[in-house]
């Protein structure tokens, strides 16, 4: 991989994203991707993600996330993008 081709990227969605498997569908999904970080419920009702891995990954991420599961009602998803910090092993549910 090319320097400076991993990337961190942290995102507050909000909707109807507690309740629905939102936290295990984006950690499959991260998983399936090879992208590290962590996704958690938080107590206004959002859904946290912090991830890092290479661009392309994290798009399709915060791309599959913008949908959610079926259950889930995604309202907005809030990016913020800096370079990684290579500051997680694997992809985890906090709570």
């Amino acid at each position: 991989m090319e320097p400076g081709t991993e990337k961190r990227v942290s995102a507050r969605i909000t909707g109807r994203v507690q309740g629905v498997g939102f936290r295990n569908f984006t950690r499959r999904r991260a998983r399936r991707l090879d992208v590290t970080g962590w996704v958690r419920n938080e107590s206004d009702g959002s859904v946290r993600l912090e991830a890092e891995g290479p661009t392309d990954a994290l798009e399709s991420l915060i791309e599959a996330v913008h949908q959610g599961p079926r259950t889930a009602r995604v309202e907005t998803v809030d990016v913020d993008w800096s370079d990684a910090a290579d500051a997680f092993e694997g992809f985890r549910v906090r709570r």
